[in-house]
């Protein structure tokens, strides 16, 4: 199986930012902890929206939070 098109640091974000779960930051980008869960997990691309979205609530750049790992 490839791996996903698109790496993320979501997870060592949320560990960083006082282990915020997978639900508050859900709730804080207006998603499911569902959804927050399949994006980490490299299960599901996010809307461009929602991954500025994420980027916002870290305080960081989307390349930062992102990484575009096509070909």
């Amino acid at each position: 199986m490839a791996s996903p098109p698109i790496a993320n640091q979501i997870r060592m974000l949320r560990f960083m930012a006082g282990e915020m779960t997978q639900a508050e930051l859900g709730e804080r980008v207006g998603v499911t902890r569902q959804t927050i869960a399949a994006i980490e997990q490299g299960k599901y691309a996010p809307t461009l929206e929602t991954a500025f979205r994420i980027a916002r609530v870290f305080g960081k750049p989307l390349e930062e939070v992102f990484e575009w790992q096509g070909g």
